[in-house]
């Protein structure tokens, strides 16, 4: 199993820190989701984010829903995630880690999914909406598996809940680093300089900041007191508007960005 711990402490020490991408799968067909997939990771994306398509994307910005909505009336199911996770880890050497809402987790079976995931060769969930005293049964069915499990921690975090999500996450806790949905922005917030250095003094292994980050120069920014920088609505608009070749371009620049001067 390929987690992405010893991969973000590599980077940090090869160059600046991490390149995490976004991408849902079945957007905006199956087969392009997994090309588009390992194209980012062969431009330069370190570890992967497989978004796994919702029908209540309540945090997701209007790009991402859009994309997500298309993989859905294309007949998306939970087995494609597995399947998907399945093909990118046979091609490529880099941590794929599930994005998903708890709701889908539940009703398709906390263990059977935790047991699927590994099987496929996927490195972990990300659980959005999930906080980790909420989060018993999933703990355990990764410790019993040996996935990773990365919780959010936001600027309006109590330190209680900052301490929480440090100790219950392994491989990074997400910074989010403004409230909100998701989407590209022109700056990334101050504020998620302070949840950093918070969450590095409650004892979080790495922290990687997601949530507003398109462009090399950010990447940079971020990766200056961070571990790694967590790119989504940016790559989805780059496959959206120009397929497979469009997004691995914009991979590649973004990937400047993890060892600028």
């Amino acid at each position: 199993m390929n987690t992405v711990g010893p991969v973000i402490r590599r980077r940090n020490d090869e160059v600046n820190g991490a390149l995490i991408g976004y991408l849902p799968v079945g957007f905006p067909t199956f087969d392009e989701s997994i090309e588009a997939a390992v194209a980012i990771v062969e431009h330069g994306v370190d570890v992967i984010e497989l978004g796994l398509p919702y029908s209540d994307p309540v945090m997701d910005g209007p790009v991402i829903q859009a994309a997500t909505q298309q993989a859905l009336a294309n007949g998306f199911r939970i087995a494609d995630g597995f399947e998907a996770v399945r093909r990118i880890t046979e091609r490529v050497d880099a941590p794929v880690l599930i994005m998903t809402y708890w709701n889908p987790v539940v009703q398709y079976g906390v263990d059977r999914f935790a047991d699927d995931l590994a099987a496929a060769g996927g490195a972990g969930l990300i659980t959005p909406d999930l906080i980790p005293d909420e989060g018993a049964e999933w703990i355990a069915a990764s410790e019993r598996t040996g996935l990773d499990r990365v919780f959010l921690a936001a600027p309006t975090s109590s330190d209680a809940r900052i301490r929480q999500a440090v100790e219950a996450s392994r491989g990074f806790v997400y910074a989010v680093s403004t409230m909100g949905i998701t989407g590209a922005r022109s700056d990334v917030d101050q504020a998620a300089r302070t949840l950093v250095e918070r969450l590095s003094a409650a004892g979080a292994p790495a922290s990687c900041v997601g949530l507003g980050i398109s462009t090399a120069a950010q990447v940079a920014e971020v990766l200056e007191y961070a571990e790694g920088a967590i790119v989504g609505s940016a790559l989805v608009n780059a496959l959206a508007n120009g397929g497979v070749a469009a997004v691995g371009e914009l991979a590649t620049e973004l990937a400047r960005g993890t060892s600028a001067e």
